[in-house]
């Protein structure tokens, strides 16, 4: 297919390259009729260059159009090369004091808390770092794209609105100028004339409707039969949903299917078919049919591709604008006047409107694109800004009724203009007060919710999902109406006083709408069947919360306007009263001599509504008359004389009441809806509109009537007016045993109304309420809740209501009431409450849940204990009410009061005769302490001469009246202080008396008579002794019955200890550890301990027993014994690689037997170090195996380990394991042989090896040969000398039993199968290599670790460690007795041949790409197979010495060829000392062995000093190994830190200090070693600069280093756009800490194939970074992520913090982020240590929602 094209395309491009831009524009000069001449021209070319095949070639296309249509344009708008012409433009240009630079998706915005005049205004990074705002309180967002930095909008900032870059251009913009006077006059005209005609083009053809015919004047001659099928995007169909149809429809793969969707979604529309219009229409049909089954099909178009086209040159054109007007304020100013100018038709015809009116109609791509040219210059140009609004205001209603039926989200709609227009005062005030514009949102608003009921209230219930998805839609008119009020008026004008009561009339009218909807009847009998709608009447609610507050801000900040408005609320409210009472009774209730008219009306039996806006809004404009005094300026101007308090209060009453009914269980059946209201109408989402305003209500009533008259509507509504009206009615009521839920229902209701009138008291802090401002409110609100226990930052803002700048408040005082703690490594930082603010605290808070109150009461009361003060908790003084309020507190000492709380206190003094409860009487108490505080307030702030009318303390003196004669409630209490069932309250009435006590003196001393001392205190000093006294007696009582308890507790454990010692010593006993031998040990002389070589100091066996953890037997370990286990998990790691890049193509074929020194990737192995019976833990995996099956079948889940694999969880701990090592005893123990003859020296066993290696080739080479007879081979026996005491047809015996052997087979398999990601096979060759290398590669990453962190090489290792180092050791030292002899022996060949040439072995890799540590570790475990032929008597420990030392000198040679070439300028002159002479004399055989490649160093002092420092690593692991490998104990000096233990390493690895001795002790043999290595080619080219290699000592491997700000990552990461999908921005890009890699996470667009599946991006990184592990960073979300494999991963905490010591995970709070050091090297902490994937286990086994995330597609 291709090739047909490639010539026509050639073709074309020659006949287009011919054009010439200037020619082309000289013409258009010269036109009569320009547009003519420009549409001819376009109709020509666009279809030649767009649109020429099933695939777009976007980079030819645009150069093409630049080519062929813009430079023309340019040309002629420039009238000179378009080159110059611009640069001219851009010098005349003054730059522009405002940035208006357009937010990517994911880029980081910045709002000040401090200064921004709203939310909404935001600087993009560059201008907030340049700001003075980043010194304030920020908050950081991610921006969903779309909007643009505010820097230079004056109107935005309350100060510092220009940041540095932008305050330069400020200087000359005091007069506002026009910007056309840069430009000439027939530039001016030119300019208007293809902007006029190309913008025209623009919106005609995007625009267009029909499919297959283009406008008139557009049309071609001979027209090409073309057609494209075009899919478009909507948001109701899923990915997978496109996918799979497309892949129907177009018979494409799933590959390119996905291409498709991805392109859909992000330009809005795609060709998915080109050719004949049959072919195309064909698709369409498919694609229709299968997705219109469940909803709307997708949309689907079959276009002609002229028509594509031009629609495409359409966008490119308004994209040309968008950067044309770049160049020139005034270019700018003539594209607003040309899109504004009214077009011929009239109203809406101007292109403006013509685009804006059909945004819903035009696919995602085409809006994105004309967006984004309004904003860059509609929006940037004042006065055009202006205009456009009003446009955009005139066509409000119908965009807002496009949008709604749009299928488009919020953000891609042109009704998201709106938050750059209405968030800008100016504008707003400017829309509201000449456009109505408050009106018409809420009109607008209210035409949407058609559902009514017969009141004409909303009606929401049954929901259809269409309906429901318009509702959400329609919620945005109100964010809307929120921006527009968000600013609020400094002055007045006439005109704004009428629009916005105009306004406020409208939105009463909704409100209306809302008063009384979803009314609910309690379900008596049966449960109710249908749970009723009610989140949309609570979700409206909720939005609507900000604009009621506003809307009242906006009241109060006028006289006139609140007066005027509290008139039209007040008359609203009448309305809906007066529909309400008909049909009620009046009835008239009476107690102690007071009666009232009410009606009768039962919560219980009525149908009641939780929704009143219209009261509620009523009860805060009253608070606003109270507060700003216009009530008592202006009371002529109020109608307050016509209010009806029993009318205002009856609907918040009522609606009390239904949460106390429902607390107290009445309305049990009907369901959950009812409970989820009463809790979002306490919740503080809702509050402060909601219940709040209900007690204001309540307290604007109670302070307007008679305060016995309401307790009596009160009684009657709670429906306990019989109770407390007939005397002895409590007595009867529980006589006649009723139902004990009645009298439960009773109390509670009871108890509720107690606490309604608490509240009507107490809660003045309300700004109006009482007098006090709004700080002493949120102070109260936080000490309360901190009072429960200390809470984060972020949960105390979560508890505090917002205001619709999304602020609390509370940073400026929180510092006065609470302290901070600060976080350790996890948790957050907690705030603490002051001990001096506890004195405010109040029980019955009315903020306070019924779970928070009781945890309240118990913290206090337990600080209280703590300080030995008394439990009481006393009411707080209150502060005084505002004069309006000011008759509530007469509702303490009205008559009905006192008669409940006396009749109350009755029946706790009688207290078997009545149904009462503790929790009754404990609120009595506290209306008793309210009042008695209330009188103390009044008595010491009383003026001189004036009657305190409050005088509770003589009304509670009064005993009853006759005929009943009560006693008084003062004695009452005084019984009751000594009643024994009622311990808890002793305090409290001890403190009331106190109080009593203390205001009578007040007023004695005030009045002048003296009054007689009641015989009542002196009854109660006498009692309150011994009171103290018998309290005293019990409390010893108490602590010697707890002394005993904790003594037996001791006793037990102490018991428990003893008996389970094994549990407690947790395998210490394996080895008795190291400290154990020296106990035991004849007393070795430190100087002497020596770790290897026939000095090895000897050190008697222990014997050494174990218990299983699964059977609890215990077992020696022995060689002849059932074997033991330990459990164990090998992983593939790269943490100590160099080179991450290295990857093995054929597993199968890649021999491992030499590590390269960049260790691209290691075995590690790690332990929990549990021990088990091999057969019991056979026993146990066999059935996580069937249990795995039977829940495979049950359902589809992972497990946090995957069995298939071998993986199980240590039966004791729980740690991830995917196999076991077995426990042996020092392995070289059991095969070491009697030393009886001198051993020789280095070059002696070099010659005596070199011998028994060839010996043993010519014998391989001669079982490979078949010979045909028998004397050949008797000659060649003969022919070949034997070495002496040489057997090699000797097989030694393996000590060990059948079950060890098993294991050792098991565990090395399970290495070679992990480690080489190959089949398990046991007989491969390859298995011991994997063994050793594990052993080496797991000591090396620990000595690594132990470096890093400072530690000494023995210190305390834990021991698990020391467990699995151990085990490690002695098992890889033992694995050859079951791997084959030969294979071993070969091994050992081929490893000796690398250091000692042998030409059988040619083609080994030179010295400078060994790592001499896994060599060493090759060569000492696999000498024993070599070992045990021999007889001449060379003991094992010799070999070992001689390996070791001869690896060294390797090693050595190894630095001095790689690391000594940077030479120190501190040169040290005294370089006399014989390790620096020595090391010189080194250095120049190496540099005359290379032919003097080597660079000249002439300072031994140098060398010697690179020599030490690299070889450090090598010797600390060279220690470990044969420390585990030996069983000798180190030396104390190696357990201590500090001190470079160079020395003490030599002594115990039993090498000279100046490590040159060896080099010289035989130098001979060492001269011809080093000669051959450096003969090696690969040398020379190291030498020679052509390639590289690793110098030691190694540098560590870390994880990346991150930024301190947080904001730059998420900077770094909007920058990031996805690699697959052409410069697309990544939604979710993931950082890979281990090497700083951006991926696209979490897309179809980065997935890949890994071993037949499809996986995101982050698993396949973590294959070709971590092998199979990663640590990600998710930039947008804030969160680490770690993966292992396909199926595990889990999400942990980020390194970052805010100031207030918390993580911020998903970004949602936005305060500034700091990278908390210590938390991101515990990160490190893990990955060093290899615990990720058993992080992950954890995690996953703690979590249950991570074992269902697909975490393959991250």
């Amino acid at each position: 297919m291709a090739s047909e094209l490639e010539p026509e395309v050639q073709a074309i491009d020659r006949s287009l390259l011919e054009c010439s831009a200037e020619e082309i524009a000289g013409k258009w000069l010269q036109a009569t009729d320009l547009t003519r001449e420009v549409y001819q021209h376009l109709a020509h070319f666009v279809p030649k260059i767009y649109c020429r095949g099933p695939n777009p070639f976007p980079q030819k296309e645009d150069m093409l159009a630049q080519h062929v249509l813009l430079g023309p344009m340019e040309w002629y708008l420039c009238g000179e090369d378009p080159a110059f012409g611009f640069a001219k433009l851009e010098q005349a240009n003054k730059p522009s004091h405002l940035c208006g630079r357009v937010f990517k998706v994911g880029e980081p915005t910045y709002s000040c808390r401090d200064c921004a005049v709203d939310p909404t205004c935001v600087l993009c990074m560059e201008c907030f770092l340049g700001s003075v705002h980043r010194d304030h309180r920020y908050r950081m967002t991610t921006s969903g794209g779309g909007g643009f930095c505010d820097c230079g909008d004056t109107e935005a900032w309350k100060e510092g609105p220009y940041c540095q870059k932008h305050e330069l251009n400020t200087s000359e913009i005091e007069e506002e100028e026009d910007p056309l006077v840069h430009l000439s006059e027939d530039m001016i005209a030119r300019t208007y004339n293809i902007f006029a005609i190309m913008f025209r083009y623009a919106v005609e053809i995007l625009t267009w409707e029909k499919e297959n015919e283009l406008p008139g004047d557009l049309e071609m001659v001979e027209k090409s039969d073309t057609y494209y099928c075009m899919l478009f995007n909507d948001e109701v169909h899923t990915y997978e949903q496109v996918i799979y149809t497309l892949q129907k429809a177009v018979n494409c793969t799933q590959k390119e299917a996905i291409g498709f969707a991805t392109t859909v979604d992000r330009d809005g529309r795609r060709s998915v078919r080109y050719g004949d219009f049959q072919y195309c229409e064909q698709a369409k049909s498919v694609i229709v049919r299968n997705t219109s089954r469940q909803t709307k099909p997708l949309k689907v178009q079959v276009m002609h591709s002229s028509i594509v086209a031009h629609q495409n040159f359409g966008l490119k054109l308004l994209s040309w604008l968008g950067s044309i007007i770049g160049y020139s304020d005034g270019l700018r100013r003539i594209l607003c006047q040309v899109g504004l100018q009214e077009g011929p038709d009239g109203e809406n015809s101007s292109l403006v409107d013509r685009l804006m009116l059909s945004d819903s109609k035009l696919w995602k791509g085409a809006r994105s694109v004309y967006h984004q040219l309004f904003m860059s210059s509609l929006l940037m140009d004042l006065k055009y800004k202006k205009l456009f609004a009003i446009r955009f205001a005139n066509n409000y209603e119908r965009l807002q009724n496009d949008y709604v039926t749009d299928d488009h989200d919020r953000e891609f709609s042109i009704t998201d203009l709106s938050v750059q227009i209405f968030t800008v005062p100016s504008l707003a005030r400017m829309l509201i007060t000449e456009e109505n514009l408050m009106t018409i949102i809420i009109k607008t608003f209210m035409d949407h919710l058609k559902h009514r009921d017969a009141q004409g209230r909303f009606q929401f219930e049954r929901y259809t999902a269409l309906q429901a998805f318009k509702f959400r839609r329609v919620q945005s008119l109100i964010l809307d109406l929120k921006y527009v009020l968000i600013s609020k008026p400094t002055e007045w004008s006439d005109e704004l006083r009428r629009k916005f009561l105009e306004g406020f009339d409208a939105f009463l009218e909704l409100l209306k709408c809302m008063q009384g909807m979803d009314p609910i009847t309690r379900q008596v009998g049966q449960h109710i069947e249908m749970e009723p709608e009610w989140e949309a009447a609570f979700t409206l609610q909720m939005k609507l919360t900000h604009v009621i507050s506003m809307m009242q801000d906006w009241c109060a900040l006028d006289e006139k306007v609140l007066i005027e408005a509290y008139k039209k609320c007040l008359a609203v409210l009448m309305h809906c009263h007066s529909g309400f009472t008909d049909g009620e009774q009046p009835i008239t209730l009476s107690i102690c001599g007071h009666s009232v008219e009410t009606i009768r009306y039962c919560v219980s039996q009525e149908k009641v509504s939780i929704h009143l806006p219209v009261s509620r809004l009523l009860a805060g404009l009253h608070v606003l008359l109270s507060k700003s005094e216009v009530a008592y300026k202006f009371p002529e101007l109020l109608p307050l004389s016509e209010l009806s308090p029993p009318m205002l209060i009856e609907h918040p009453l009522r609606c009390l009441v239904l949460c106390a009914q429902v607390h107290a269980g009445m309305w049990r059946r009907n369901g959950f809806s009812l409970v989820n209201q009463i809790y979002y109408y306490h919740n503080v989402k809702c509050r402060r509109e909601m219940f709040d305003k209900d007690i204001v209500m309540l307290q604007t009533g109670v302070s307007m009537m008679d305060p016995n008259h309401f307790l009596m509507i009160m009684l009657s509504r709670f429906e306990l007016y019989q109770i407390f009206s007939t005397p002895d009615y409590g007595k009867r009521f529980s006589s006649e045993i009723t139902h004990k839920d009645i009298v439960q229902q009773n109390n509670t209701l009871i108890e509720e109304m107690l606490y309604l009138i608490i509240m009507l008291v107490g809660e003045r802090f309300s700004p109006g309420v009482g007098q006090v401002n709004a700080t002493d409110e949120i102070k109260r609100e936080i000490i309360h809740q901190l009072s429960i226990r200390p809470m984060a930052h972020s949960e105390l803002v979560k508890s505090l209501p917002e205001d619709e700048n999304k602020e609390t408040g509370m940073e400026s005082v929180i510092e006065a009431v609470a302290s901070f703690k600060k976080p350790g490594l996890t948790g957050r930082g907690m705030y603490e409450l002051k001990s001096e603010c506890a004195k405010e605290f109040n029980l019955y808070f009315y903020h306070f849940s019924r779970a928070e109150q009781s945890k309240a009461e118990e913290a206090q009361r337990k600080l209280k204990r703590q300080n030995r003060e008394d439990t009481a908790l006393p009411p707080p003084v209150l502060p005084p009410f505002c004069p309006l309020f000011a008759s509530l507190v007469n509702i303490l000492q009205s008559d009905v009061m006192l008669c409940i709380m006396g009749t109350i206190l009755q029946w706790a003094v009688e207290h078997n005769g009545y149904a009462w409860s503790e929790s009754m009487l404990q609120r009595v108490l506290h209306l008793i302490g309210m009042a008695l505080q209330e009188e103390k307030q009044h008595l010491e702030n009383v003026m001189e001469e004036h009657v305190v009318t409050f005088t509770f303390t003589q009304k509670i003196s009064k005993p009853g009246e006759a005929p009943n004669n009560s006693p008084s409630i003062l004695a009452m209490l005084e019984t009751l202080q000594n009643a024994p069932y009622l311990e808890v309250h002793k305090d409290m009435i001890r403190w009331i008396l106190k109080t009593f006590n203390a205001i009578k003196k007040i007023r004695e001393s005030s009045s002048t008579s003296p009054v007689a001392e009641t015989e009542g205190t002196i009854m109660e000093e006498s009692s309150r002794d011994k009171d103290k006294a018998e309290r005293k007696r019990k409390a010893e009582i108490a602590r010697l019955r707890r002394e005993k308890i904790m003594a037996q507790m001791s006793e037990m454990q102490r018991h428990f200890i003893d008996e389970n010692k094994e549990l407690f010593q947790q395998t210490l006993e394996l080895d008795a550890s190291t400290s154990a031998v020296f106990d035991n040990s004849p007393v070795v002389s430190d100087m002497t301990l020596t770790a290897l070589g026939p000095a090895q100091t000897w050190v008697p066996e222990q014997r050494q027993f174990v218990t299983c953890i699964l059977c609890q037997e215990e077992q020696e370990v022995k060689v002849e014994s059932r074997a033991m286990v330990l459990a164990a998990f090998v992983q593939r790691s790269t943490v100590l690689s160099k080179n991450r890049s290295k990857f093995i193509h054929d597993p199968d074929k890649y021999d491992p037997l030499f590590m390269h020194p960049d260790l691209s990737c290691g075995t590690h192995t790690g332990s929990c170090g549990h021990v088990m019976h091999a057969h019991c833990w056979q026993r146990y995996f066999d059935s996580v195996q069937a249990k795995e099956q039977r829940r495979q079948q049950r359902l589809r889940l992972h497990t946090s380990y995957d069995v298939e694999n071998g993986e199980f969880l240590c039966p004791l701990c729980e740690c991830l394991s995917n196999t076991v090592i077995p426990l042996l005893l020092p392995p070289r123990n059991i095969f070491n042989r009697l030393n009886f003859s001198d051993q020789p020296n280095l070059t002696q066993w070099i010659r005596t090896i070199s011998l028994q290696i060839k010996a043993l080739q010519v014998l391989r080479k001669e079982e490979s040969t078949p010979t045909t007879a028998s004397s050949k081979k008797s000659e060649t026996m003969g022919e070949l000398q034997l070495p002496e005491g040489f057997r090699p047809d000797f097989h030694p015996k393996n000590p060990y039993s059948e079950s060890i052997k098993e294991m050792l087979t098991t565990f090395g398999t399970a290495t070679y199968k992990v480690g080489l990601k190959v089949h398990p096979n046991e007989e491969d060759p390859r298995v011991p290599i994997m063994c050793w290398s594990s052993c080496a590669y797991t000591i090396q990453s620990i000595e690594r670790i132990l470096s890093d962190e400072d530690k000494p090489l023995f210190g305390p290792l834990p021991c698990r460690l020391d467990d699995c180092l151990r085990s490690l050791t002695r098992f890889a030292a033992a694995h050859w007795t079951v791997a084959s002899l030969s294979v071993v022996q070969g091994h050992f060949c081929k490893l000796f041949a690398s250091l000692v040439p042998n030409k059988n072995h040619e083609d080994l890799p030179c010295i400078l790409d060994i790592d001499v540590f896994h060599l060493l570790v090759g060569l000492v475990l696999a000498f024993p197979a070599l070992q045990c032929q021999d007889f001449s008597g060379i003991s094992l420990g010799t070999g070992d010495l001689h390996i070791f030392h001869l690896v060294t000198v390797a090693h050595i040679v190894q630095i001095l060829l790689t690391s000594c070439t940077e030479e120190d300028g501190m040169d040290q002159e005294n370089s006399t000392g014989e390790e620096e002479l020595a090391v010189l004399a080194l250095y120049k055989t190496l540099r005359q062995y290379t032919g003097s490649a080597l660079k000249e160093i002439n300072s031994g002092w140098h060398l010697w000093r690179s020599v030490k420092a690299g070889i450090m690593p090598f010797l600390k692991c060279s220690a470990l190994f044969f420390h585990y490998l030996n069983g000798v104990p180190s030396p104390s000096e190696l357990e201590a830190t500090g001190t470079s233990h160079f020395e003490h390493l030599c002594h115990y690895l039993s090498l000279p200090n100046n490590l040159i001795c060896l080099f010289q002790e035989n130098s001979e043999m060492v001269n011809s070693l080093i000669e051959s290595w450096c003969h090696n080619s690969e040398v020379k080219r190291y030498l020679e600069g052509q390639r590289d290699a690793i110098s030691y000592p190694r540098e560590p491997n870390k994880l990346i280093d991150l930024p301190e700000d947080y904001s730059s990552l998420i900077n770094q990461a909007s920058n990031f756009s996805c690699p697959k999908s052409g410069g697309d921005k990544s939604r979710a890009p993931t950082l890979c800490l281990v090497c700083g890699t951006l991926l696209c996470s979490q897309s179809y667009c980065c997935q890949t194939e890994l071993e037949g599946e499809d996986v995101g991006a982050c698993t396949a990184h973590t294959y070709s970074c971590g092998s199979g592990v990663g640590i990600f960073l998710r930039v947008r979300e804030c969160q680490v992520l770690f993966l292992a494999g396909k199926t595990k991963g889990c999400f942990y905490a980020p390194p970052y913090l805010d100031d207030y010591g918390e993580t911020d995970q998903g970004l949602r709070r936005g305060n500034p982020l700091h990278l908390c050091k210590e938390r991101f090297k515990k990160i490190q902490k893990l990955w060093q240590q290899h615990s990720i994937t058993e992080e992950i286990g954890h995690a996953q086994e703690a979590n249950q929602t991570f074992v269902g995330i697909d975490w393959q597609h991250l």
